[in-house]
């Protein structure tokens, strides 16, 4: 039995040491099984690629442009909610909106006197100069009672408040401006500080309506000489 046992390993001893190669072939193939390399090269080059494309993009396109909302100290009286508010006005066309701010009332007055509600309500694009009641207020009371019973003299007031464009605060630096009532008005100013004809001061500028921006203005303008409704 000791022979037998003895004799079986030396031939075992023989056989491996005659086929090194063999050994080293299974060993080999072992070590590729278990080391596969491609995949997390993959996946890492992949990944950080896609991220890093999409997210500068995405936040490049939302930067907001400057002055697109109001401005002024006159902009916090208005409603914030409803009727007359800057949500509702942007909806509804420039003689309706006024009709709904409280601060309008008198002008809203004269409009509907001079019967100019539906030329407004359907001019496109047009910018007004508005006068607040407080403005009208200043106008002595027989003056104002003579200007709103002569029709003509109304409508050629009103219109030289009204200028063709949508105009914003950029355009209006330091303008010089055709109007409806055939005259020219000039307006300067930056920020948040505006004067219309040196006289009247833009009190919120930049309202929005369906047809129309507004400025809100603390003095009624005269036409210039030679001024008449087109």
């Amino acid at each position: 039995m000791k022979k037998k046992s003895l004799l079986a390993s030396a031939l075992t001893a023989l056989a491996l040491a005659a086929a090194p190669g063999a050994a080293q072939a299974v060993t080999t193939g072992s070590i590729l099984r278990v080391s596969p390399t491609p995949m997390p090269t993959d996946m890492t080059s992949e990944s950080p690629t896609d991220m890093t494309s999409e997210s500068p993009t995405e936040t490049t396109s939302e930067s907001p442009g400057a002055m697109t909302k109001p401005f002024g100290p006159g902009c916090s009286s208005l409603p914030t909610t409803g009727e007359g508010s800057l949500e509702s006005m942007a909806k509804e066309p420039v003689a309706t909106a006024a009709s709904h701010n409280p601060q309008l009332s008198a002008l809203v007055a004269a409009v509907k006197k001079a019967g100019l509600v539906d030329t407004l309500n359907s001019a496109k694009e047009i910018t007004v100069f508005a006068p607040t009641n407080e403005a009208f207020s200043k106008i002595p009371k027989e003056m104002l009672a003579k200007v709103l019973s002569d029709k003509a003299q109304l409508t050629k007031i009103l219109s030289y408040h009204v200028v063709e464009g949508k105009k914003t605060p950029e355009e209006l630096t330091d303008a010089t401006l055709s109007t409806l009532a055939g005259g020219t008005l000039t307006v300067k100013g930056s920020g948040e500080d505006y004067m219309v004809n040196d006289e009247a001061k833009v009190l919120c500028g930049n309202i929005q309506t369906a047809n129309a921006t507004v400025y809100l203005i603390d003095a009624v303008l005269l036409p210039t000489a030679g001024a008449s409704p087109s």
